[in-house]
């Protein structure tokens, strides 16, 4: 049961994530579908069918997903409650989370069973269940905890929401409709009303935004000196990305009517783009959740005189103590303390809270540089073999199995084939379960990215294997923080993490591009996302601990 205490940070996160993509996902298809998908039905009759068709597949499938995470989530909840508080199920159903939970399961199956039906008999219907799962929504939001202001956060987080569940949320649907409709008029035609969509649902996302950071932060140290402004700022650069995606699909729909093959096709990927950031913005979303408000963080910020003393370049260490060296491993102390009645205070979702010694900082440390030495080559290797002029430099990818090695034997030193804790207990701590999940992507996307360039595999799909885990390792890495409870020094780690986490999803959807896009089109994208693996390396270089 301590171990699935101490999972149970990541999982909710997951569950929680899960939650507002699937949010998202069924109430955007629905809005979708009333705003575009209905005008079209009755201008285009048989590609508004097939756009009908799918959109109601897609609800339905989002909608069963977010009844399954609500279950999941209240469920792990409930057993947390129980394990720690002794609650019973009657105390535990009166909780805002159950309530929360049942609404929105509710709402979910009857947005499945309703959508079935003509829309144009059940769209009020759908209207209301789609406002309930918003409304329960925010009754776990960081505003439903507020003691003053809480309506006007509660209408902006809804309101929030809502413009992400339009915007984000209608892209999938958009892309479906785009790819089922045949060339002509009715393309020109969902273009045109989706643009018009979304720039009034970024309009609403961002003034909402606007509005909940003013009572969220009391100052400017705020936004780089707690865990939430950090994920916060995070969020604003991938919506950042977002909008020059959105731009680029703007004036993509203006030159339909000129070249709309071509344009459609280059709509097509931008589109594909847009929503694997989304994704990471809602996984940025997610992570918000697991901490308070930087309002309520005044103890334990970061200065700005600390983080210039911790950025300060100094030479990579290159050197490493031995295992031996290292603090005594957590996992069989936790289990220790716990059998003993007297549990190690710690954050769930992280390891035991242990000081680090100077040879633990310095085996971390040893890691991250010789691991920014082998991307930094990926990186240098991947532009001299985009110059025409070093052949040999197409097995760059190869470099990622060695990074892989290095990784499975390094990271985690207390357990298996290093440590004492086996295989299979290791996977008990999230963080090395991450961890092992992130060396599994690594060798994936290598292996295939190098039968990419070698033509032994010769497969357009296959080479869109490593762009998708670049996005996906990067997004996953934006989760993997280490700083729940504010703690100055994991806040300080984790304020290098998340360039290597933002530069990382960049760099696997320049590469998508590149793939994706037309020929003319695909030479700024296939410069940038080599340089964003020159930059991880760098910022891996520069890592420090003390």
């Amino acid at each position: 049961m301590a171990l699935f205490i101490d999972l149970f940070g990541f999982l909710s996160l997951l569950l929680r994530a899960v939650t507002l993509g699937s949010q998202s996902l069924a109430i955007g298809g629905i809005l979708f579908t009333l705003a575009i998908g209905r005008p079209i039905c009755g201008i285009y009759p048989m590609c508004g069918e097939a756009v009908l068709r799918s959109s109601r597949r897609m609800i339905v499938s989002s909608a069963l997903v977010l009844a399954f995470a609500q279950t999941a989530m209240v469920s792990i909840n409930a057993v947390i409650l129980k394990v720690t508080a002794d609650f019973q199920l009657a105390e535990v159903a009166g909780a805002n989370f159950f309530l929360s939970g049942l609404i929105i399961f509710l709402a979910a199956l009857g947005i499945a069973f309703l959508v079935r039906y003509p829309f144009h008999q059940v769209w009020t219907g759908l209207l209301g269940l789609s406002a309930c799962i918003l409304g329960a929504s925010i009754m776990t939001s960081h505003a439903a905890s507020r003691v003053g202001n809480r309506f006007p956060l509660l209408l902006a987080t809804a309101l929030h929401q809502a413009a992400t569940a339009s915007w984000i949320g209608g892209l999938p649907y958009l892309l479906m409709a785009l790819r089922r409709c045949s060339p002509g008029g009715a393309i020109q035609m969902i273009g045109a009303r989706f643009s018009k969509t979304a720039l009034i649902s970024v309009a609403v996302l961002a003034s909402a935004g606007l509005g909940m950071s003013l009572f969220y932060f009391d100052s400017l140290n705020a936004i780089f000196g707690t865990a939430y402004g950090v994920m916060m700022t995070s969020k604003v650069l991938l919506f950042g990305g977002l909008l020059l995606l959105g731009g680029l699909n703007f004036y993509t729909v203006r030159r339909l009517r000129s070249d709309e093959t071509t344009a459609t096709a280059r709509l097509c990927c931008f589109v594909e783009a847009e929503i694997g950031i989304g994704v990471a913005v809602i996984l940025a979303a997610a992570t918000l959740t697991s901490v308070p408000p930087a309002r309520d963080l005044a103890v334990g910020r970061v200065s700005v005189a600390e983080i210039k003393e911790r950025m300060k370049p100094h030479w990579p260490r290159l050197s490493s103590p031995g295992a031996a060296e290292l603090s005594p491993p957590t996992l069989p102390a936790l289990k220790k303390a716990v059998a003993s009645g007297v549990p190690l205070s710690y954050i769930p979702g992280g390891a035991a809270a242990y000081p680090s010694t100077p040879a633990d900082i310095a085996w971390s440390e040893y890691n991250h540089h010789w691991s920014g030495l082998l991307v930094l080559a990926i990186g240098v290797m991947a532009l001299a073999w985009r110059t025409g002029h070093a052949p040999w430099a197409r097995h760059w990818p190869l470099l990622f199995l060695g990074l892989a090695v290095f990784l499975f034997f390094r990271s985690d030193p207390e357990n298996w084939p290093l440590g004492g804790n086996g295989f299979f207990e290791s996977f008990g701590t999230s963080e090395v379960a991450q961890h092992r999940l992130m060396v599994i992507m690594i060798i994936a996307f290598g292996l295939f990215e190098w039968g990419v360039r070698t033509e032994r595999i010769d497969s357009h799909r296959a080479a869109l294997f490593f762009p998708l885990v670049c996005g996906l390792g990067g997004a996953i890495l934006l989760t993997h923080t280490h700083s729940l409870g504010n703690v100055k020094q994991e806040l300080l780690i984790e304020l290098t993490h998340i360039p290597i986490a933002l530069l990382g999803i960049t760099a696997g959807w320049m590469r998508w591009l590149e793939l994706r896009l037309p020929p003319l089109d695909r030479k700024i994208p296939s410069r940038i996302w080599p340089i964003c693996f020159v930059l991880i390396g760098l910022c891996l270089l520069l890592y420090r601990e003390s």
